[in-house]
């Protein structure tokens, strides 16, 4: 059974650090990096919102569901973004990773890459996770890209599931990684990492 603690995880140019309060300030300055609380189908807090987004996720740590994170680009030493563990299910060795959100100046980076690969790398090979989920919009065609390009196999769709900020209510769109999957995921990564000059 999966024993999960906050922890600092880096490598690959990229620092995540687990959230707190004295994240706030730069985490509000990332997430005004593009306006990104305006796509209508993500989950992103406006910037006077974040010391209670950083609430609901320690809330969250708390209760034992959620590992949330602040992600630094260790070069200039700036916040530029979160990601999380989340809907974690400890009896059956399962956790999510999600809440993910970066400066608009970091997205198509090496950045999500770099996160996956230590998210991923924390969750098969420190905890021992069996499956890692992901999820999306059914609209948010951007993410589900993304996850595809990692190799998470899509699950399939849930139907009329989550509430958006909006009051309209969303299709989400379910993948995972299993573990016997991990070391051709994590070659494929490390691959992208180095032929587009990661860090």
């Amino acid at each position: 059974m999966l024993t999960i603690h906050p922890v600092t995880l880096e490598g690959y140019g990229i620092r995540l650090e687990p959230l707190a309060y004295t994240h706030e300030e730069g985490l509000a300055a990332a997430v005004a990096d593009g306006k990104l609380w305006e796509l209508w189908f993500t989950v992103v807090p406006r910037p006077e919102e974040v010391r209670a987004y950083i609430t609901e996720a320690l809330a969250g740590q708390e209760a034992g569901h959620m590992l949330p994170w602040a992600v630094r680009e260790l070069t200039s030493g700036t916040l530029i973004g979160s990601t999380r563990y989340h809907d974690i299910v400890a009896e059956i060795d399962r956790v999510e990773i999600g809440s993910t959100w970066y400066g608009k100046r970091w997205q198509r980076s090496h950045v999500n890459t770099s996160c996956k690969l230590l998210l991923l790398r924390h969750a098969f090979n420190a905890l021992g996770c069996k499956v890692v989920g992901l999820r999306t919009d059914n609209f948010n065609l951007v993410s589900q890209r993304a996850i595809e390009a990692l190799g998470a196999k899509r699950d399939g769709v849930i139907r009329h599931h989550r509430a958006r900020r909006d009051g309209t209510v969303r299709d989400t769109v379910m993948y995972s990684i299993l573990v016997h999957e991990w070391p051709d995921v994590r070659r494929h990564l490390e691959f992208r990492l180095a032929r587009h000059g990661g860090a």
